[in-house]
């Protein structure tokens, strides 16, 4: 191979490094900016107590607490929910939650 080749072979792989570094700076931003705007419409939604006891399920059970989340904005966005969520209906709706899920667990003895 010439000179000529690797650099011209070179100067493609960096692009494409570019390109993809690119990509994945402007995937990261729209996660950033979906996960901004669900921020926003939970503290539109849950009263400072709900939010801490949301907060403090994230830490422990992360995929619980953000099923917990799209559940909240999709009852905020179909209108069901009248007023801001108290720490007592999130703790109803926790509870129901984990009702429903230990029904799903199978048991062998």
């Amino acid at each position: 191979m010439s000179d000529d080749e690797l650099d011209a072979i070179r100067e493609r792989k960096l692009a494409a490094l570019k390109e993809q570094a690119t990509q994945e700076q402007l995937q990261e931003q729209q996660q950033a900016e979906a996960e901004a705007q669900k921020e926003a419409i939970l503290r539109q939604i849950l009263t400072p107590e709900a939010r801490s006891r949301l907060t403090n399920i994230k830490m422990v059970k992360p995929q619980f607490a953000e099923q917990i989340e799209y559940q909240l904005i999709q009852l905020a966005s179909s209108g069901r929910l009248r007023g801001k969520v108290t720490d007592d209906q999130l703790k109803k709706l926790l509870q129901q939650l984990q009702g429903r899920e230990r029904e799903r667990k199978i048991r062998f003895r």
